[in-house]
C-alpha cells in the first residue's frame, strides 16, 4: 500500500502526482485534481516565450497518445497570480518551468519563487519544439545550475529515457537537482492509412503504457548505479499496480497524466484509491478546493 511521501519539500498524503500537461494549463483543473486525491500537480510547462505558429495536436492511439504540444501559452503574469493564489491555500502545486536559455531559466525561477511556489520542475527535455531535441549532459548542467543559482526553492529536472540517461542524471545532481522526474515523451510517430505520410507531420513526443518497461528499466539501472537522489516515475501509469511497480524499482514518487484524458478525475481517484488502498473513490460531486482573490477559481 502506497502511503504519504516527502517530495521537494512538501509532505504529500500520498506518492501519486499528476504530470504537467494540457490538463494542468487551468486552476480549476489543478485544484480538481488535487481535490480528487492527488498528492500534488505539476502545472503545465511555463515559459515566457512559448513558440507560436506550430500545430500543436493530439494523436489517440490504442497504447497511448502521441502529442505535438509544447508549453503553456498562458502569459508568466498571468502564471504568478495562479501559483501565488495556491500557494496561499497552501497547496501542494509544482510549477514546470523552462526558458529559451539558461539565464531566462533563472529569471523565470526567481519570478516563480516569489510568488511563493514551494516547488519546481524544470520540464527542460521537451522534444516538440521546432528543430527537436538531442539533448545532452552539457545543456542539462547548463539549465540545471543556472536555476540553482537564482532559487533556494527545491527542484526536480525532468528527462527522457533512453541513450545517455546516466549521464544526463549525473550533471542534473551534480549542477545541483533536488530531485530527477523520469521519463518525458519518447519519440514516435504514426502513419496515416490513406496517404502514408507521418500523421502530425513529423516525429513527436509519445507517452502511454508503452513506455512504462522502459522507464521502469531506467529507474532501476540509476538505483543499481548507486544514484542517489530521489527520482519520480512517470510513463504509463493506469493502475494503482502501475504505482507500486514504479515504488517498487526505486521512485519515491509517481506521475500519471495520458490516463486522465479519459474521465479525468475518476480515473485519478480510483488510480489513488487503488495506490492507497483508501477504497475512496467519490470526490465528484464534492466543490473545487479553495479560490482566488476574487472568491472565482480561474481558467
Amino acid at each position: 500500500m502506497a502511503t504519504a511521501t516527502h517530495l521537494l519539500g512538501m509532505d504529500l498524503a500520498n506518492p501519486v502526482v499528476v504530470g504537467s500537461g494540457l490538463l494542468t494549463d487551468q486552476e480549476r483543473n489543478i485544484r480538481r485534481l488535487l481535490h480528487s486525491g492527488a498528492g500534488a500537480v505539476v502545472t503545465k510547462t511555463i515559459h515566457p516565450n512559448p513558440p507560436t505558429g506550430l500545430d500543436e495536436r493530439i494523436i489517440r492511439l490504442p497504447t497511448g497518445m502521441i502529442n505535438s504540444t509544447t508549453y503553456s501559452k498562458r502569459s508568466v503574469d498571468h502564471w504568478v497570480g495562479i501559483l501565488h493564489d495556491l500557494a496561499r491555500d497552501g497547496l501542494p502545486v509544482i510549477a514546470s518551468l523552462h526558458a529559451d536559455s539558461p539565464v531566462e531559466l533563472a529569471e523565470l525561477a526567481t519570478r516563480v519563487e516569489a510568488a511563493g511556489c514551494r516547488a519546481l520542475e524544470l520540464g527542460i527535455s521537451c522534444l516538440n519544439e521546432k528543430d527537436g531535441l538531442d539533448d545532452v549532459p552539457e545543456r542539462v548542467y547548463a539549465y540545471t545550475s543556472a536555476a540553482r543559482a537564482a532559487t533556494r526553492v527545491p527542484f526536480s529536472v525532468k528527462l527522457a529515457s533512453g541513450e545517455g540517461l546516466h549521464a544526463r542524471a549525473l550533471a542534473a545532481a551534480r549542477a545541483g537537482a533536488d530531485a530527477v522526474t523520469i521519463s518525458d515523451t519518447l519519440p514516435a510517430a504514426a502513419v496515416h492509412p490513406e496517404t502514408g505520410d507521418l500523421r502530425l507531420g513529423g516525429v513527436f513526443g509519445y507517452s502511454g503504457p508503452g513506455i512504462k518497461p522502459l522507464v521502469l528499466a531506467s529507474l532501476w539501472k540509476l538505483r543499481s548505479a548507486g544514484f542517489s537522489l530521489p527520482l519520480m516515475g512517470s510513463g504509463g501509469v493506469q493502475s494503482g499496480r502501475d504505482v507500486h511497480d514504479y515504488l517498487g524499482v526505486g521512485a519515491v514518487a509517481v506521475q500519471v497524466y495520458t490516463a486522465l484524458h479519459t474521465d479525468m478525475n475518476l480515473t485519478l481517484t480510483r488510480i489513488v484509491a487503488e495506490a492507497t488502498g483508501s477504497g475512496n473513490t467519490d470526490h465528484s460531486c464534492a466543490p473545487v478546493v479553495g479560490a482566488d482573490r476574487s472568491g472565482q477559481v480561474r481558467s
